[in-house]
């Protein structure tokens, strides 16, 4: 005797050997002995041969027609065995009754299985959306077979094209788009993003790091919301002073100006800073597009702002206007003898101040010098008011180091420089640079300093919390610059309380520091209370926000610089080592690792120049591929290093 059995989810023959009761003992076509329980067998047969059944019956089985065999089944639960003479029309045979259990298993959306051999129909309904999945999953797996196709062909199917920064970003894995793009870039041994740049999804590896911040950042896009910026309305006294900006030549958002007044016994430094405070109200329409945003974004060549064009307009410095400010006199005294300088007094107004100059950097920055600070040789706009400032900035500046030195902290190193980048036709770049010890930067940074260490000093004594910086004494984690809401020292700056409140139409913390101050000279209610939730949320929001932004930052600088090397098709350079393999080149913010470095023992010190051969760069990983060619000499400019991590950050803006 044989029987038909099913065993692990399929079906088997086999000749009886023994019959056990409860089991049997079989014997296989290829001679393999196995024990099967008798509630496992569905047929037994004598006729055909156990291995020709089987075989036959897998035969008769792809013949066997669904639609009519679930025609045929009735409506409540049946044995394979009742189905056999309706469907054959006679008394089926074994083969074909194998067939049957064969066709009715492979079908769960036709027949649903309810026990050794027994099976129940499925309703219409349900197998009208079973099939219709299935041909659903048929014609998106023929849809996908096209767009893989389509893609390693270098094409973009259309319907792909909208959805290049979701499938990039944040993909839906399960759709047949990522599947098509994941399956092509095996294929091509290639990533997803640099597939899509090849078949023009994106514009230029550019787009690509672009794109990834501002799908994060900026899901609905950069535009602002049809906004009217509130005038300032309140009648404020108009100072009498000229004062005069200093900025890089693209800036808009001007919130700082200075001015020089002669007294008696010295000078009065007037530091303004423009005062959207006066009409942009806390929960306003135009103060929650500035919280979203919480920071102007900078870029090289462009930027996003943290207000719309109209409402800066409105709000900026420009010369030629009287614009309402919130200004810092300080008046100082000078021994002429051993120049020394005394602040004797400092005082706060809500002021109109006219605005005589908006000196730009690019204009001026190889003409003021140190050297014609002091000897007046050069002439230029504000001459005698950059003298003084000049002066007064450099005594601020030595009593910071003072204090420095004072918290066990060395004096801050000139030794670090900025670089501006110009992007212009045809995305030609430009980089230049510039020390940040430059002296009209060091006379800006000064001021900006004392304006906010005055100003937080003015929030404390009033009892009116703010958004400090502070940073402890001492290195690691506790010497971190964090955000905190009372007045504490910085000693990396070297001041007694460091509040963020001259940039108020780029950063919000200036502007929520700004509501505060207007609070503490207007004498009325500040919008934000001691150890109030919101000014917490504000500094976590804002925190979270600065770091993403500085991230983007040095994305596309370094994206600049990698450009830089392309178009002036440099391929051996002297680059400057960091540490180690780390290396960064003398004339441009970039920084790469030299493999050839590592097996030098010693390691080379700081500082030590090297040739480089550069074999080639990556702009979609901003990474650089090169080889070490000699071993020059150690550098002696080291303005061109970055500085050694210290205690100290700058947070001057």
């Amino acid at each position: 005797m044989n029987i038909f059995y099913e065993e692990d989810g399929g079906f088997k023959t086999g000749h009886v050997l023994t019959d056990q009761g409860g089991a049997f003992q079989v014997e296989s076509s290829t001679g393999k002995r196995s024990k099967v329980k008798a509630n496992s067998v569905l047929i037994e047969f004598r006729e055909p041969e156990a291995a020709t059944l089987l075989r036959d019956a897998q035969i008769l089985a792809e013949d066997i027609d669904l639609d009519l065999l679930w025609e045929c089944a009735p409506q409540e639960e049946f044995g394979f065995g009742d189905m056999g003479s309706e469907y054959f029309g006679h008394a089926p045979t074994p083969p074909e009754a194998a067939a049957l259990v064969i066709r009715l298993h492979s079908a769960p959306m036709y027949f649903y299985r309810k026990g050794k051999g027994r099976y129940k129909a499925a309703p219409e309904e349900s197998l009208k959306a079973a099939l219709a999945s299935v041909e659903r999953k048929k014609q998106q797996a023929i849809l996908q077979a096209q767009y893989v196709e389509e893609l390693k062909a270098q094409r973009l199917p259309d319907v792909l094209r909208p959805k290049v920064r979701e499938l990039l970003f944040k993909p839906d894995k399960n759709g047949i788009e990522y599947k098509a793009l994941e399956e092509a870039c095996v294929a091509l041994a290639t990533t997803p993003a640099r597939l899509l740049l090849t078949n023009g999804g994106l514009s230029s590896p550019k787009e690509l790091h672009r794109q990834r911040f501002l799908w994060t950042n900026f899901p609905r896009g950069t535009d602002f919301p049809v906004l009217v910026a509130p005038e300032i309305t309140a009648e404020l006294p108009l100072a009498e002073v000229s004062a005069f900006s200093i900025d890089d030549h693209t800036t808009t958002e001007i919130d700082d100006a200075l001015s020089v007044q002669k007294t008696e016994s010295g000078y009065r430094i007037g530091i303004h800073i423009a005062a959207p405070g006066l009409a942009i109200q806390p929960g306003d329409a135009i103060d929650q597009i500035a919280r979203e945003r919480y920071s102007t974004v900078y870029m090289p060549g462009e930027k996003i702002t943290m207000l719309p064009d109209n409402v800066v307009e409105l709000y900026t410095l420009a010369e030629g206007r009287a614009c309402p400010a919130l200004s810092l006199y300080v008046d100082v005294t000078v021994d002429t003898v051993s120049n020394e300088w005394a602040i004797t007094q400092s005082t706060s107004r809500i002021e109109r101040v006219p605005i005589s100059h908006n000196l730009r950097h690019n204009a001026l920055d190889e003409i003021i010098t140190e050297q014609s600070l002091t000897d007046g040789t050069e002439e230029y706009p504000c001459k005698h008011e950059l003298g003084v400032l000049w002066q007064f900035a450099q005594w601020l500046h030595a009593n910071r180091q003072a204090a420095r030195v004072t918290s066990g902290l060395k004096p801050e190193a000139h030794n670090r420089a900025d670089y501006n980048f110009y992007i212009g036709d045809n995305e030609q770049v430009s980089i230049s640079r510039r020390k940040r010890d430059a002296p009209l930067d060091k006379l800006v940074a000064e001021l900006m300093i004392l304006a906010n260490s005055t100003w937080g000093k003015l929030l404390a004594d009033n009892g009116v919390p703010g958004i400090y910086r502070a940073q402890n004494a001492g290195f690691g984690p506790a010497a971190r610059v964090r955000m905190i809401t009372h007045a504490a020292p910085h000693v990396g700056l070297g001041v007694a309380q460091y509040a963020w409140s001259t940039s108020p139409l780029r950063r919000y913390v200036d502007l929520v520091n700004q509501w505060q101050l207007l609070a503490c000279i207007q004498q009325t209610p500040a919008p934000f209370k001691k150890n109030d939730s919101e000014l917490f949320a504000i500094v976590s929001g804002f925190d979270a926000a600065y770091a993403v932004y500085a991230e983007i930052q040095n994305t596309m600088e370094r994206y600049w610089c990698l450009r830089w090397l392309e178009q002036q098709e440099v391929r051996v350079t002297e680059a400057l080592v960091q540490r180690e393999d780390n290396v960064v080149l003398p004339n441009i913010p970039l920084q790469f690792r030299v493999p050839g470095l590592l097996g030098i023992d010693p390691p080379l010190p700081r500082g030590n120049r090297v040739e480089v051969e550069l074999l080639a760069t990556d702009l979609v990983d901003l990474t650089v591929e090169c080889r070490l060619i000699a071993i020059i000499e150690e550098v002696e400019d080291e303005s061109l290093l970055e500085p050694e991590e210290e205690a100290s950050v700058d947070d001057v803006a």
